[in-house]
């Protein structure tokens, strides 16, 4: 059971993160997305920090001990879920998932290109290149399907959707240096919970002031905000725990073949939005790019042995 563990806790993050989108994208309709930013990293905050303080006290030091990576990982965090959040606002919720995940291997071989390997990163193998290649060509095909108006979401601002389009290349490229650097302090013995606590300082400053610029419209009252935030704990917080917890305990490739479900699940769960449509368009696009890096992460796993 304990080896199952892991990967049980990485399904639950690609099953949660299904609900999030979809969930979300709807919210995003009458509430503005950093209200959404400053209660769930707010909350999540609070709690990780008290844990800090009362059972890790320790750690505050060992986080001081690169004070550069926390900035780093907290402006790179920033940006990714800014970015992220406002491509939910406009777009399709499994094309936004899609997009977002599959910036995070581009970002580690575009690193890689200019000599930063990390974890044995380099596509040596013809297999595995062939299957990037592939997987590149179905996220630009979903920037087709989004533009021509075929996808899920249709009559939206083509203007607004590319500017939403591009804001998903900067959040999977962030979101994979913010990971970089939360890894840099997993290294020097930082814990989850640790790390937890200092990652969204920047994000809630930056909502903070979004939303008191902006104000806060469209939250129906105290059940309706009580509804939201638990809903921000459960389908944003928790999860995000759970998917750093998972992978220290499970192998990698297995750990990628389950994200890979990540987008497929986003796809399944959309019928609950009722502002979405069918696409034929979207599945095929997302069906493509499973399946490339899911081939990607074995013929990579063949050439490390």
């Amino acid at each position: 059971m304990t080896s199952l563990a892991g990967p049980l806790l990485i399904l639950l993050f690609c099953v949660s993160q299904a609900l999030r989108d979809v969930y979300f994208g709807f919210i995003f309709q009458r509430i503005d997305f950093f209200t959404i930013l400053l209660l769930a990293f707010g909350l999540s905050t609070l709690g990780f920090g008290a844990y800090t303080l009362l059972r890790e006290p320790k750690q505050l030091a060992v986080l001081r001990r690169d004070l550069k990576a926390v900035v780093a990982m907290n402006l790179a965090t920033a940006l990714a879920w800014s970015c992220f959040f406002f491509a939910l606002s406009h777009i399709e919720p499994a094309v936004v998932n899609t997009i977002h995940s599959g910036m995070a291997p581009l970002t580690v071989l575009a690193l890689a290109a200019f000599g930063i390997k990390l974890g044995g990163a380099g596509t040596s193998n013809r297999l595995e290149q062939a299957s990037y290649i592939a997987m590149t060509a179905a996220l630009a095909g979903l920037w087709i399907v989004v533009l021509s108006g075929h996808s899920g979401a249709p009559g939206q601002d083509r203007t607004v959707q590319f500017a939403a389009l591009c804001a998903l290349l900067v959040s999977g490229a962030s979101i994979t240096l913010s990971l970089l650097y939360s890894k840099r302090l997993h290294d020097i013995g930082a814990t989850s919970a640790s790390i937890t606590s200092v990652r969204y300082w920047l994000t809630i400053a930056l909502a903070a002031a979004m939303t008191w610029h902006g104000g806060v419209h469209g939250i129906a009252g105290a059940a309706d905000f009580a509804t939201i935030a638990i809903a921000a704990v459960a389908l944003i917080v928790i999860p995000l725990f759970s998917l750093q917890a998972g992978i220290g305990r499970t192998p990698q490739l297995t750990g990628q073949v389950i994200r890979a479900l990540g987008p497929v699940l986003v796809f399944a769960a959309q019928p609950f939005d009722a502002r979405l449509s069918w696409s034929a368009a979207t599945l095929i696009c997302i069906f493509v790019y499973s399946i490339a890096i899911i081939a990607a992460n074995v013929f990579h796993g063949w050439r490390s042995k």
